[in-house]
């Protein structure tokens, strides 16, 4: 925490109110994640029906990122952030408004246009806000509140679902979203060290897509996608045909915690001893958790697929927007990042009807494992191809050298960024 001692009074001031609408926000989220699928569960879906609807949040994400990346870049980051909680609060209303699976379907969509505006914009701002020294460490405190939400959110929908019904969840989650909007209206945007316009700048979708420091990321968070689409799609589901005395909100909360626990050291040590080695941590982990979860059949065994999820996406995700900071310039930032995290929401987006067919014909369990080989599929390209050669990305990904694409050591050329 030393890092933000360093900063001034105002600049702290911005980075709390971001925390703590940042932490309003993801509980907001979380609180349908175990709950969510059984209400559409209780409409009277098929298993199929809710993987769509369940995916359906993906879609949202995956049309509005581009512009929203291009918003904050072109704009302000704020405003962006401001489109996210807004639509965290309103979206709530939908799902207590209906109960057709058609229109359960856009307003997943709407819903979804909310974490693809409020994790780009916070993303961007903390990588602006950060010096490239202690990147990894201040990205990784600010991202607690993924986890600490995550832990919070299912926890209390869960129980709020339990004792009230599914009317007091929905008005909840909307209220945590509007008071993140709130919070977010008290930022004033701190000045931040721009560059010169560079070719960079000005680059399209699809030749950032295109760069090399920029693709394989991308396809990996794509594979890890699936799978992660199908644990929060499913596992609730699976749970309850298991009939193990193992509540989902208790997985969900278990895996916050773990991901928070991981959080407080990774991106420190990663300013340390590189990205590579943590991101290849995260994705073994996830390779672990679905393995696990292909083998449950005691609560136990939940459990410690839940910690190893949670060490996953606590080590992953956030090494690999800190990975993605060090390769980008920050008049491009946004787009960036909202092109490499909607590698995630592709994958989330497919996730659900593709594995939710796969759980059809072949049960929840066997579905796990099939998201067991994808995932280790991702975690074998990533240990060949993150850098620029064989050697280089095998090095890099066990952290025994550092990030060839990381712009303080590359020599820029044109085709390479």
């Amino acid at each position: 925490m030393k890092a933000f001692n360093t900063f001034d009074a105002q600049l702290r001031r911005n980075l709390l109110i971001l925390f703590t609408a940042g932490l309003l926000f993801w509980s907001s989220l979380s609180s349908l994640l175990p709950t969510l699928p059984l209400y559409i569960d209780d409409v009277g879906a098929s298993k199929q029906e809710i993987g769509i609807v369940m995916g359906s949040f993906a879609i949202g994400l995956l049309l509005s990122r581009p512009m929203l990346g291009r918003l904050a870049d072109e704009r302000d980051r704020k405003i962006v952030l401001l489109i996210g909680t807004i639509v965290a609060a309103i979206a709530p209303f939908g799902y207590l408004a209906t109960r057709s699976i058609g229109l359960l379907i856009l307003v997943r969509i709407f819903h979804g246009i909310s974490i693809a505006a409020f994790s780009t914009g916070y993303s961007a701002l903390i990588a602006d806000l950060a010096p490239a020294e202690t990147r990894g460490e201040i990205i990784g405190y600010m991202s607690l509140t993924t986890p600490i939400g995550l832990a919070i959110g299912p926890a209390l929908g869960g129980y709020l679902e339990a004792t009230n019904g599914y009317g007091i969840l929905f008005l909840l989650s909307a209220e945590l979203g509007f008071v993140a909007f709130l919070g977010i209206l008290q930022i004033t945007n701190p000045p931040v060290q721009r560059q010169e316009q560079t070719q960079g700048d000005n680059r399209k979708f699809w030749q950032i897509l295109a760069s090399p420091r920029v693709r394989i990321p991308t396809i990996v968070m794509l594979l890890v996608g699936l799978s992660l689409g199908a644990i929060h799609t499913f596992v609730a589901l699976f749970l309850k045909s298991t009939q193990v005395d193992f509540n989902g909100g208790l997985f969900f909360t278990a895996a916050a915690i773990s991901s928070f626990s991981i959080r407080i050291f990774a991106g420190k040590a990663s300013d340390r001893f590189g990205r590579g080695l943590f991101i290849t941590f995260g994705i073994f982990c996830y390779v672990l958790a679905l393995i696990l979860l292909w083998q449950a059949d005691s609560a136990i065994v939940f459990l410690l697929a839940a910690i190893a999820e949670g060490a996953g996406g606590g080590t992953l995700i956030s090494m690999m927007i800190t990975m993605m900071a060090d390769r980008s310039l920050p008049p491009e930032r946004g787009k960036v990042f909202a092109i490499c995290i909607a590698g995630l929401d592709l994958g989330i987006a497919i996730a659900a009807p593709i594995l939710g067919i796969i759980a059809e014909r072949v049960g929840y369990r066997d579905m796990f494992g099939y998201g067991a080989v994808i995932t280790s599929v991702a975690l074998v390209l990533f240990l060949t191809q993150s850098s620029k050669n064989l050697s280089n990305s095998l090095r890099f990904a066990l952290g025994l050298a550092p990030d060839a694409y990381a712009l303080k050591n590359l020599k820029v050329r044109s085709d390479e960024i």
